[in-house]
């Protein structure tokens, strides 16, 4: 898997400062066959996931999940229930904007406004939606 480390915080370190992990499965990890049924190909195909899809992995909280850029960061944070800290939305928001043909090339540091990313004492449990 590549990874990339980025780090999210406030402009001019006036706030909260998120630290991410966003991954993205190499062509010979898309190769591997599964052990138990070969003849399906991919075993990450197999799951349903396509090479756009990204890890983004909160690195305080200890949770993430697949995305699929270009939806709705909002929405997407929801349907997973993950604990995030108060950066991961708007970086999220942020990551679905991107070119990330290569994700090496991405910022290791992002910084937002006030306006754009509200402050936060504490982390949180994304609600989710209703069972």
């Amino acid at each position: 898997m590549k990874t990339k480390f980025i780090e999210a915080m406030h402009v001019g370190g006036t706030g909260n400062w998120g630290k991410f992990m966003v991954g993205r499965f190499t062509p010979e990890e898309w190769g591997r066959p599964s052990v138990v049924a070969p003849e399906f190909g991919s075993l990450i195909a197999q799951r349903g996931w396509t090479p756009s899809h990204l890890l983004v992995f909160d690195l305080q909280t200890g949770e993430g999940a697949w995305f699929l850029p270009g939806g709705n960061a909002h929405y997407d944070l929801d349907k997973h229930k993950i604990w995030v800290c108060p950066m991961f939305e708007v970086l999220l928001t942020w990551l679905y904007k991107q070119d990330l043909t290569d994700i090496g090339t991405l910022p290791s540091k992002v910084e937002f406004t006030h306006d754009e990313a509200e402050f936060g004492m504490s982390g949180y449990r994304r609600p989710g939606p209703d069972p």
